[in-house]
């Protein structure tokens, strides 16, 4: 009887790697996909797989298995191509990005033939399924191994129950941006020693033990917020995997603001079907807020509540609840997360608003810069000169206290930027808001919004190609940021996409139905350059005169006209020359770095308002190459531009 011979089996890395959306592109534009896959792979994938010593086992048309000797390795090159992809997909339309998921695992295969089989490679190939669009995802055997050999961190992203494999995989998703969670002592808890962790919380929450071996309370003066884990009311799987899932979506998209601290999830993944009190679990992790939720799936629907909670009072800041149908449970993760996320973060968000009034009520002499900036930022969101004047006040003391302060820098652009529009010294501050715009992301390359407002600087030189990368920057670090997309849809027209910057108006207007007033000066432009005209003046109702700016004027002005609403229009203009008698037409489209379709709107539909068309010679002296209209050359119109 012939004995069947030894396979060659080996401890190796396994990456496994495919393209998202790869059916959908060859449909749209095989030829294209093709090639942009091919260049990908050429000039980011294979040189990274070179650099890091891998051995590529198959090439399918939309993805790769990759063999590794270290893990180190595997994970490092996939990092390093996710970035890069990342990278080069910010400089591109939508439709051209490619863009991939990446699964890890380091387990025994079996060699033949140059292929490569077992568990090993089936565990990588489900984690790559798993793992989000951009994203990398690691197995618990990965992860063991490389404990202190990485730059970039890892979450623990639960146990998960794949395809012909028995046992439950443990999962990491790899953190690109290299930043660490805040992780005070219970996340440093090894996970078979999370029941006992819990019996001493259930014993410190009860008064008989002492939170001796927590962290101090930080110094920053940032609030922070804890989001325990989500109730799985519906006690199945399935709905177990959601309400894990959703907690940490929400603490993902929640990170992404950096006007507050969150703790981490396996800091808070201790209290996992443990009935507390959120004040004295605010107080175990030194938090000033919680936000706790719920989630049952019953007769095909998912219904999803989530609550945020005063931790010093025990008050129900803000309630909300979701009932969805749960076809696509997905969806409605990353749907909810979004909410959540937005209407407790950013500058208008529920933590902000609630540190602003705790600032109010301290005495001057003892704010700190983290109040100051509070406070400056509320000032610039009344839209007036006064209290924008009061605001660079506050902002400058708050980066004299101090000055590595970058989110005070970010809204010294917006305060400084807004003078300029309201016509005080214009060039001078609007220089000082290019300055500290730079400065800003200089002090926290990480922080989407200092991205987005030095791409807004680099617009307002004309400088359209730097600007557009600054403010893709922003959108991939915080894609799900209705502030983030509020900014670009203000200089959507001027890249070129008007109607992208429409559609990005009414993404934000589901995050955000209660969106700031301020957030009309870019809505309203959006909507005016995508011939939306009925929104532009629909956007315009939650302001008043007192808080129009010159391109507030012009678009209300010239919508209303498009509409033919022209009395309304004419007595609009009117208003607008006594607060900006220079404005005319031929002014407005030498505005910096506007794009052909954007003079084209102007010169169209100003006209029908009835504002004037030339601009006065010594306005039109400091451009070089003044855009001039027909009727305006030297000969045809008089020196004082009037009709």
């Amino acid at each position: 009887m012939m004995s069947t011979p030894a396979l060659d089996r080996k401890l190796l890395a396994i990456l496994a790697a495919d393209m998202v959306g790869y059916s959908k592109a060859m449909e749209a534009d095989e030829a294209g996909t093709i090639k942009r896959l091919k260049d990908i792979r050429a000039e980011l994938i294979n040189p990274a797989i070179s650099e890091r010593h891998g051995t590529v086992i198959k090439l399918m048309g939309d993805g790769a298995l990759v063999a590794f000797d270290s893990v180190v390795d595997a994970v490092a090159c996939a990092a390093e191509f996710q970035n890069s992809v990342a990278a080069r997909n910010a400089g591109l339309p939508e439709p051209e990005r490619i863009v991939f998921r990446v699964g890890i695992n380091l387990g025994d295969v079996a060699l033949v033939d140059g292929d490569v089989y077992g568990d090993g490679v089936n565990v990588a190939a489900r984690l790559e399924h798993l793992a989000e669009p951009g994203g990398v995802m690691v197995s618990g055997t990965a992860y063991d191994h490389l404990q202190g050999k990485l730059d970039w961190p890892l979450d623990f992203a639960g146990n998960q129950q794949v395809k012909n494999i028995s046992r439950p995989v443990r999962m990491y998703r790899l953190r690109l941006d290299g930043k660490r969670a805040r992780r005070p002592f219970l996340g440093m808890i090894p996970r078979w020693a999370k029941p006992a962790a819990a019996a001493i919380v259930a014993l410190a929450l009860a008064g008989t033990g002492v939170w001796w071996f927590l962290q101090p309370e930080p110094l920053s003066g940032k609030p922070s917020v804890a989001v325990l884990p989500f109730d799985n009311y519906g006690g199945d799987e399935a709905s177990g995997r959601l309400a894990d899932g959703l907690t940490e979506d929400i603490i993902t998209d929640l990170a992404r603001f950096p006007e507050f601290e969150v703790v981490a999830r396996n800091s808070t993944e201790v209290f996992k079907g443990t009935p507390v009190d959120a004040r004295q679990v605010a107080s175990a992790l030194h938090v000033g807020f919680v936000l706790e939720g719920s989630i049952q799936r019953q007769s095909g629907r998912v219904r999803i509540t989530a609550q945020l909670i005063d931790a010093k009072t025990g008050h129900h800041l803000w309630s909300e609840n979701w009932d969805r149908p749960a076809e696509d449970v997905f969806a409605v993760q990353t749907e909810i997360a979004e909410q959540v996320a937005n209407r407790l973060g950013g500058g208008v968000g529920l933590i902000q608003e609630a540190g602003r009034a705790a600032a109010k009520r301290k005495r001057p002499e003892i704010l700190n810069a983290y109040d100051y900036y509070l406070l400056g930022s509320e000032k610039i969101e009344k839209l007036t000169k006064a209290d924008d004047q009061e605001a660079i006040t506050l902002l400058n003391r708050a980066v004299e206290l101090d000055p590595g302060l970058a989110r005070a820098w970010v809204e010294l652009y917006h305060a400084h930027d807004l003078m300029g529009v309201f016509g005080v010294d214009p060039e001078s501050n609007r220089k000082t808001a290019a300055d500290v715009a730079e400065r800003a992301v200089r002090l926290d390359p990480s922080d989407a919004e200092a991205h987005a407002v030095f791409g807004m600087s680099l617009a307002n030189k004309g400088d359209m190609g730097r600007a557009k990368s600054e403010l893709d920057t922003a959108l991939r670090l915080a894609p799900g940021s209705s502030e983030i997309l509020t900014f670009y849809t203000g200089f959507a027209a001027r890249f070129g996409e008007p109607e992208r910057g429409a559609q990005m108006v009414d993404q934000v207007m589901r995050l955000d139905p209660n969106y700031p007033m301020w957030a009309s000066n870019f809505f309203a432009p959006a909507y005016f350059m995508a011939g939306r005209y009925e929104d532009a003046v629909k956007m315009l109702e939650r302001m008043t005169p007192n808080n129009y700016q010159k391109w507030t004027w012009v678009v209300r002005s010239s919508s209303l006209a498009a509409l033919g609403r022209t009395d309304e229009a004419n007595a609009s203009v009117i208003e607008a020359l006594k607060q900006h008698p220079d404005l005319t037409v031929e002014s407005m489209i030498n505005e910096p770095g506007l794009s052909t379709m954007e003079r084209s709107r102007f010169i169209e539909t100003m006209p029908l308002a009835g504002f004037p068309a030339c601009a006065k010679h010594e306005a039109l002296a400091k451009f070089a190459k003044p855009v001039r209209l027909p009727e305006c050359e030297a000969g045809k119109a008089n020196p004082l531009g009037q009709p």
